[in-house]
């Protein structure tokens, strides 16, 4: 191995003993580098740049969080794995553009995140934990969850419609669990998320504002029946919420399946070494998976 020589600019021991004393001073104890450099030079004293003052503290093992407040905590996301319908749903509000400006439609909407069906929705011109329960109540009697006996989990953000005591006193009654993205995090209610890029990306989709409330809750009525029946989810190998949620595409993927595999035989050489396509869709799903990391290289979990 090639000999470097320290560069001459190095600090020396000294140097780097003096910034660790300054540093864990009565004064300075409390204050970062970025700080503590300043003062110093308001004093007409220099020691080294605010820079060198980080990566001394770093090498002595003293770079972390100064003062009194305590060192922030990492939060994980919420976790859940559902292995068939209605034991997760996951639901947010968005808002949908009205003729008058500023003003909008609040559209409630809840998804099952096994099938991803829409299993309930509502449209309204304000956004209330109250309007919000009454959906979760209507949705729960209309896919029969059964008082105090599911075990089901309900995923939402952090707004205040969600968190509403309407709204946890109604999962109570409900024995619904609920559980929330971490502040300020949109990835951690993701399924949602992704559900209403896809609504306002329809070619359908008023560009300007819906005309009034009645045709903005027409118009979500058409893009439910769309979404569910005829919509193939490419999260779903291109099958529809409605034949997952239900069951049949377990014989649509056996249909699939058959008929690649007549194809292959009619002609092996179009395929060569290479199997058909696997068609069929996992047995669980997981919102927010456990993230792992392994040599380097990150790979997500189920819990």
């Amino acid at each position: 191995m090639a000999h470097r020589p320290a560069p001459e600019n190095r600090l020396s021991s000294a140097e780097r003993a003096r910034i660790l004393e300054v540093c864990n001073s009565e004064r300075f104890q409390s204050l970062p580098p970025s700080q503590i450099v300043p003062i110093l030079l308001d004093e007409g004293i220099y020691i080294g740049s605010v820079s060198s003052f980080y990566r001394v503290l770093k090498i002595a093992g003293q770079q972390h969080s100064r003062g009194r407040q305590k060192k922030p905590v990492k939060r994980k996301p919420a976790t859940h794995k559902a292995t068939a319908p209605n034991q997760l749903w996951s639901w947010d509000i968005s808002w949908l553009n009205s003729p008058i400006r500023g003003h909008y439609y609040y559209l409630y909407m809840i998804v099952d995140i096994y099938s991803r069906l829409i299993v309930g929705w509502e449209v309204h011109e304000a956004e209330s934990a109250e309007q919000a329960a009454e959906l979760i109540r209507k949705a729960c009697l209309k896919h029969g969850i059964s008082l105090n006996q599911s075990e089901l989990v309900l995923h939402s953000d952090n707004g205040s419609p969600m968190k509403g005591s309407t709204m946890l006193s109604t999962l109570h009654q409900l024995g619904v669990v609920p559980s929330f993205s971490r502040p300020r995090v949109s990835n951690d209610n993701a399924y949602s998320e992704s559900l209403f890029r896809t609504l306002k990306y329809r070619p359908a989709y008023p560009p300007q504002a819906f005309e009034s409330l009645e045709a903005a809750r027409m118009w979500v009525q058409a893009f439910v029946t769309w979404y569910n029946e005829e919509h193939r989810h490419s999260g779903l190998k291109f099958q529809t919420p409605m034949d997952r949620h239900t069951g049949k595409c377990r014989e649509k993927v056996q249909q699939r399946i058959k008929a690649l595999s007549a194809a292959k035989e009619r002609h092996p050489e179009r395929w060569g070494n290479r199997s058909i396509r696997d068609w069929h869709l996992p047995d669980e799903v997981v919102l927010n998976p456990v993230k792992e990391v392994s040599n380097g290289l990150l790979f997500k979990q189920a819990a």
